[in-house]
């Protein structure tokens, strides 16, 4: 099995990876089925060593629950990632806030060890900037965490290049996660995307949404899909002219596709590792045949003529939030 290294972690990785948020929240909620998730993670570890993507806030604790049910027996096929400092404000309304006090870190770490039942947490990252808590103070206690044991590598979700540089002066960086796919392509900007500063200081590079949040495998083509709740209903690109004017993205994925008797949503992932060697997407599933399916989509070979159709794709209309 091809694999991919994990930037400075030693980890060999699975080249796609399994975002589990919307095992638990955020998307089509009424359809959550804990017993099958852990279906999906189990059959994903069949591939392993995978990378598993969770955080604390994901229902405010229940999908590092839910991880760790998937985990047991099974630990050495995984490598599991997750997250702090969000915080759940208000679990129904899914208000969230920040909090990257030394405190809350500890306090935090010590909690996704328990809900994952795990002794030490692989890839720690730190799950937005906190504006009132200096980056070097955050830094500072997972990098703690590390000399404690209880972690084994740091990451950083959604930072600038700038902030990665500062982190990184301080404790190595092992990987900066990110969304990336065809229609949020800001990350490969070659003067400020993150991805860039990634692959020149042996960072990993890891895209969530790779597939824009579904949009890309074409089952989605008006508003009226999403039920009430799901953050796709009120989300900019979904709805009304945007999302009429995002299906030109979606046609050109489509049309590649066709010529390799595959998915649009295979082609959409195939065309993020092609990134870089350095990058590890992780698209969600709450399926097993879509699980099939993404994992197969790391034997798709783009051609030039493919590239250089997606990569002139339009780009999307609306904000990613």
């Amino acid at each position: 099995m091809e694999t991919r290294q994990l930037g400075s972690t030693g980890h060999e990785v699975a080249p796609i990876g399994l975002g589990c948020m919307g095992m638990s929240w955020g998307y089509a909620e009424s359809q959550r089925d804990d017993t099958s998730s852990v279906e999906v993670i189990r059959r994903a570890l069949d591939a392993g060593p995978v990378l598993l993507d969770t955080a604390d806030a994901y229902g405010d604790g229940h999908n590092e629950t839910l991880v760790g049910r998937a985990l047991a027996g099974r630990r050495d096929d995984a490598v599991v990632a997750t997250k702090t400092g969000i915080v759940v404000q208000d679990l129904a309304t899914r208000t969230l806030g920040r909090n990257g006090s030394p405190e809350h870190i500890r306090h935090s770490a010590d909690s996704s060890l328990r809900r994952l039942g795990v002794d030490v947490i692989d890839l720690y990252y730190l799950h937005r900037v906190d504006p009132l808590v200096p980056l070097d103070e955050s830094w500072g206690a997972l990098a703690d965490l590390v000399r404690e044991g209880k972690v084994r590598h740091l990451g950083l979700s959604e930072v600038t290049r700038e902030q990665a540089a500062t982190a990184h002066r301080a404790h190595p960086v092992a990987a900066v996660q990110s969304e990336l796919s065809l229609w949020t392509r800001d990350p490969l900007d070659p003067r400020t995307g993150i991805s860039g500063w990634c692959a020149d200081n042996g960072a990993a590079f890891v895209p969530f949404a790779p597939l824009g949040r579904g949009f890309l495998t074409g089952r989605y083509r008006s508003a009226d899909a999403f039920e009430a709740g799901d953050f796709r209903a009120t989300n900019p690109r979904f709805g009304g002219e945007a999302l009429a004017a995002n299906l030109r993205i979606v046609a050109v994925v489509e049309e590649v596709a066709a010529r390799h008797g595959a998915t649009a949503a295979q082609v959409a992932l195939a065309w993020t590792l092609t990134r870089g060697d350095h990058v590890v997407p992780i698209p969600g599933t709450k399926q097993l045949r879509y699980l099939a399916a993404n994992t197969a989509a790391a034997d798709i070979r783009l051609s030039a003529r493919d590239l250089a159709d997606l990569d002139a794709a339009p780009a999307a209309v609306g904000s990613r939030y």
